[in-house]
């Protein structure tokens, strides 16, 4: 037996318990990993509430990456041996002490990197890496506007933009929070707490960009936000939706986006795994390289064991979390 942090049923964060699991076992085409780093993603409270896009079978272990090392191997296995230190890139399962993942989902570390760092760099760099290089088909040299900049996908495009040698502007919604855009590497704070949103957004991008505007946006907050922004985009312009943290879903008229010869794409990153497994390899392949020459740096917060889940939760929900939370199903915690 393992212990496992399990959900019965879709509700808050206290659906979300330690409980003791069966051992899981590799089957032909996967690896056995026992996890040493799991991120703490707001992803997370979605799929525990039952309001991510896609719901796992009940009961579930949530945690949508785990870094660790390989204990077994399944008899179709060829990439993986035992003793790799790998990142599993999951729809659930992280919250625990082990878990069996498909080859497929599986990428080998660098040899300096630590498991923490792994698990912080997982989901968030990868939505943002597939919104600027797939989605927004992202050149070098290019102005991005990123929105939600202090959250934990924001942080981690900023970071990734600048590091892929675009002109980043960070929009924040609070001041207190502008640090973090900073250490992300913004060249520009845009302050979204100005009054008249939708005009004090056009004329601050206006300012930052010689009067062009963005040429890509990422939006992970939607609702005002959204609306305003889209304004602030260039000719030729792409806005890429991510998520809807804001709480609002917000609409579009099509004449706007041919008027000013714009678009607008949507990113479920996830589908990824299944569709693209190849697009995933390099994905991951150059996040590793820019944090092995030392241009993207995931900043972690605190460590928690998978006791204190509930409390790792409970800050990510209440967006008191400035860095990454991490639990550490094997080692001690450090608040």
């Amino acid at each position: 037996m393992m212990r496992a942090v399990l959900v019965r049923e879709f509700g808050p964060i206290e659906a979300a318990a330690l409980a003791e699991v069966p051992d899981p076992v590799a089957g032909p085409g996967e690896l056995l990993i026992a996890i040493h780093a799991a991120p703490v993603n707001y992803a997370d409270l979605l799929v525990i509430a039952g309001r991510y896009q896609t719901r796992p079978q009940l009961p579930f272990i949530p945690g949508k990456s785990a870094a660790g090392v390989v204990t077994a191997v399944g008899s179709a296995v060829t990439g993986f041996q035992v003793g790799d230190r790998v990142l599993a890139w999951v729809e659930e399962g992280g919250y625990a002490e082990s878990l069996a993942a498909p080859e497929s989902v599986c990428h080998r570390l660098p040899a300096m990197m630590p498991f923490v760092d792994a698990a912080a760099l997982g989901l968030d760099y990868a939505t943002a890496w597939f919104a600027l290089r797939d989605r927004a088909r992202f050149r070098s040299g290019e102005r991005v506007l990123v929105l939600g900049a202090s959250g934990a996908v924001g942080f981690a495009a900023v970071q990734l933009a600048k590091a892929l040698g675009a002109r980043v502007l960070a929009g924040i919604a609070t001041p207190d929070k502008v640090d973090l855009a900073r250490l992300a590497g913004a060249d520009v704070v845009i302050e979204l707490w100005r009054p008249d949103l939708r005009d004090s957004l056009r004329a601050q991008v206006r300012e930052a960009t010689a009067g062009e505007g963005a040429d890509i946006i990422l939006d992970p907050v939607g609702g005002e936000v959204f609306d305003a922004a889209l304004r602030t985009l260039a000719w030729r312009g792409r806005m890429v939706v991510i998520g809807f943290a804001g709480g609002q879903i917000p609409t579009i008229k099509a004449n706007y986006l041919l008027l000013k010869n714009i678009e607008v794409s949507g990113l479920q990153v996830s589908d990824y795994k299944k569709k693209a497994p190849l697009e995933v390899g390099r994905c991951f392949d150059e996040l590793f390289g820019l944090y092995e020459t030392g241009e993207l740096v995931p900043f972690v917060m605190a460590t928690y064991p998978l006791e204190r889940c509930a409390e790792a939760l409970q800050q990510v929900h209440d967006r008191t979390v400035r860095r990454k939370i991490v639990l550490t199903p094997r080692g001690s915690a450090s608040a």
